[in-house]
């Protein structure tokens, strides 16, 4: 019998729940040319044919990339929910959606041209094997580009809403704390050249972008409460993070009420040799 484990059950549970989580906070979000995070991943493999999306929770990314027609298009991901809502985009009738792990992928050798991953690949343990799967089912000089979290735009509402939030779970019992997600070599060039290099890939190349969820309070309290660490916080202890972030913000609103809210991300590329 295999036994799940407790970093991959709690993203299991998560997306039961919540299985459009991360295109509802992150979708709406804009980098400084207009693109949206999951935009400027697709833009990254343009040209390439046969696509993976490692980690493709409801498909927002596939249907991006299927807007351009002419595509093989496949994507993996640990969430039946989350695949079950990517099944239902008639952009994705054609694509091969598949139930599994990173660490064993359900496809043949050498097939795809390049292999996507939107704030998942940092998500996942057993990394090294995960970048031997990658490189794997990856033909030779196939692309691999990621997009990996950055931290928050300094003196805006999502660096306040982090300090909060830090504070919450450091008060909070440990039943209602995440398991360690993923491996933080994942988050710094140095780190991935150190997972991808063994598997046969060339050096990375690292660019960050500033993302832009600003807007209505309501709307900026949406996205950042769709983090994991969420997940697990009894309803009275969000509600109290709530009014604490209301209250943290108000000095940062503008008379129109928009609020100022950014966070990084890095946009990480590696070739298979």
């Amino acid at each position: 019998m295999t036994t799940t484990a407790p970093n991959e059950a709690f993203l299991q549970a998560f997306h039961a729940e919540y299985p459009a989580a991360t295109t509802e906070a992150f979708g709406g979000g804009r980098a400084p040319d207009g693109r949206s995070s999951y935009e400027i991943l697709r833009d990254r493999v343009a040209g390439s044919t046969r696509v993976l999306d490692l980690g493709c929770g409801d498909g927002h990314l596939l249907e991006l990339l299927a807007g351009e027609g002419g595509r093989h298009l496949a994507g993996v991901d640990l969430s039946s929910h989350s695949l079950a809502l990517a099944r239902r985009r008639p952009a994705l009738a054609g694509a091969r959606l598949e139930e599994g792990r990173a660490q064993q992928l359900p496809f043949g050798d050498d097939s795809f041209d390049a292999c996507v991953s939107h704030l998942a690949l940092m998500l996942m343990g057993e990394i090294e094997q995960v970048a031997a799967e990658v490189a794997r089912v990856l033909a030779p000089g196939g692309l691999l580009a990621c997009v990996v979290g950055g931290g928050a735009v300094g003196g805006e509402a999502f660096e306040r809403f982090l300090t909060l939030l830090r504070r919450t779970i450091e008060q909070a019992p440990a039943s209602q704390r995440i398991p360690a997600l993923g491996d933080r070599r994942t988050r710094s060039r140095e780190g991935l050249d150190e997972v991808l290099g063994p598997a046969g890939f060339t050096a990375v190349t690292w660019e960050t972008v500033p993302i832009d969820l600003g807007g209505p309070v309501a709307q900026v309290w949406a996205a950042v409460a769709g983090l994991y660490d969420l997940g697990p916080l009894d309803p009275a202890t969000v509600g109290r993070l709530r009014e604490a972030f209301l209250a943290e913000v108000q000095d940062l609103t503008t008379p129109d009420g928009h609020v100022p809210c950014g966070f990084k991300v890095h946009l990480a590329t590696a070739r298979l040799r």
